[in-house]
């Protein structure tokens, strides 16, 4: 018989708007461990993206989400909401807490992609990517404060930087400091909510092939991986079933890199 071990449990997961990326794999991973799981998505940030939305459209990349799922797993809804609008984050934990009658945990692997560098740099630019990458995720973990049952097991905040430590993204400036900041930012929201028995940590994918990259980035990227490869959407779904789970409760503050390596380059 099939064990879920996060039966019971109810999880928010950001960003699920295209198969190819990380949060479609963290919320089929949540679900196929038995929580019910409510997926926030933008579409128009992908559209407007290189890389472009997801060709199908996100209501066939929810049904395909549900579709994946093993008999007995957890249940799947969705709410399109723009983090640029502040009220946005509260009505995803909100919209969880309707669906499902509680949350338990909230991964917030949503992020606003920029690629300003210096002499392009706007103030609208660096507004709004703080808006959704920073301001959405802190509010994100607020709601979830405000209208949780802290007496429920299992309370997990999963934050998402990148690897703008690791040397110059100068052509990315609006999108590595706001990264930047939710690193930095960890450890205060998980010094508020250690005592009601939540964690809170922040994961370093490192370069994973999302379907952003074009052949000749994703050729060098590989070749300067350790591993010789570059990091897959389930990689990451391996540290957050970690992160989630019953055994991470006594990991809270901590930034985890799942990097293949990236970071020890020389």
């Amino acid at each position: 018989m099939r064990e879920f071990p996060l039966r019971g449990r109810v999880a928010v997961v950001t960003g699920v708007s295209r198969r190819a990326g990380i949060a479609f794999a963290v919320a089929e991973r949540l679900a196929g461990l038995g929580a019910d799981v409510l997926a926030q998505s933008w579409e128009p940030h992908d559209a407007e993206q290189p890389w472009g939305a997801d060709p199908l459209g996100v209501i066939y990349v929810i049904e395909e989400l549900r579709r994946r799922l093993p008999e007995g797993a957890g249940r799947i809804e969705h709410l399109a909401a723009d983090f640029a609008e502040a009220e946005a984050p509260a009505a995803v934990v909100d919209a969880a807490v309707a669906a499902f009658g509680a949350v338990d945990i909230v991964v917030a692997a949503h992020a606003r992609s920029s690629e300003q560098g210096l002499g392009e740099l706007t103030a609208a630019e660096l507004d709004l990517t703080y808006a959704v990458n920073v301001r959405g995720s802190l509010l994100l973990a607020q709601r979830f404060d405000a209208v949780r049952d802290h007496s429920r097991p299992g309370g997990r905040i999963v934050l998402f930087t990148s690897g703008q430590h690791y040397g110059a993204m100068p052509g990315e400036l609006p999108y590595a400091a706001s990264k930047g900041a939710l690193q930095q930012v960890t450890a205060s929201p998980a010094g508020a909510l250690a005592a009601k028995g939540v964690t809170v940590n922040c994961v370093n994918p490192g370069p994973v092939d999302t379907g952003y990259a074009d052949d000749a980035l994703r050729e060098h990227v590989a070749r300067r991986m350790p591993m010789g490869r570059w990091g897959r959407p389930e990689d990451t779904a391996d540290l957050i079933d970690w992160l989630v789970s019953d055994g991470s409760a006594w990991m809270t503050g901590q930034t985890l890199v799942s990097d293949g390596g990236w970071g020890l380059r020389i």
